[in-house]
C-alpha cells in the first residue's frame, strides 16, 4: 500500500515540536509532539463530539535515552491511500503506526501498555513485520 507523506519536519530530540498530519480521508488526524522530555504520537478522531478527540497515544522516545539527540533528524508522517492508516518515520525508519479502522496502535517501545480510549489497542502494541506489511 503506497504511503503518502503529508508532513515533514526537522526534528531535534528534546526540543519542543508539534507536527499535525490530517488524513487525506478527512475524519482522522495524527499529531507528533516532543515536549522537551518525551516524544509521543497521537491518534485523533475529529468527529468525536466530547472534549477528548485523542483516541490513543504512543511513546516514541524518552529524550534522555536518545544517544544522538543532538543530531538533526527528519520526521515524516504518512497516510495510506484509504486514509485509515498512519505511519511515523524518523530518518526513514518506522517508529509508530495507527490503524484507525482496527482501532489499533503500535510502536517500537510498545508503551504505554493501554490506550487513552479503552476501545483502542486491545491487541499487543509491540512492533512487528505484520505492522510494516500494512504499508507495503
Amino acid at each position: 500500500m503506497p504511503l503518502k507523506i503529508v508532513a515533514c519536519e526537522e526534528l531535534r530530540v528534546g526540543r519542543p515540536l508539534v507536527v499535525d498530519a490530517d488524513s487525506p480521508g478527512g475524519r482522522y488526524a495524527t499529531v507528533f509532539e516532543d515536549d522537551g522530555e518525551t516524544g509521543f504520537f497521537y491518534a485523533v478522531d475529529t468527529d468525536v463530539e466530547d472534549a477528548h478527540p485523542v483516541q490513543d497515544a504512543l511513546l516514541v522516545y524518552v529524550a534522555a535515552d536518545v544517544t544522538d539527540a543532538e543530531l538533526s533528524s527528519t520526521l515524516e508522517i504518512g497516510w495510506s491511500d484509504d486514509g485509515l492508516k498512519a505511519l511515523l518515520l524518523i530518518n526513514d525508519e518506522p517508529h509508530a503506526a495507527f490503524d484507525f479502522a482496527r482501532r489499533q496502535g503500535w510502536c517500537q517501545l510498545a508503551r504505554p501498555e493501554t490506550a487513552v480510549n479503552k476501545a483502542w489497542s486491545k491487541s499487543p502494541r509491540g512492533w512487528s513485520e505484520d505492522v510494516e506489511a500494512l504499508f507495503d
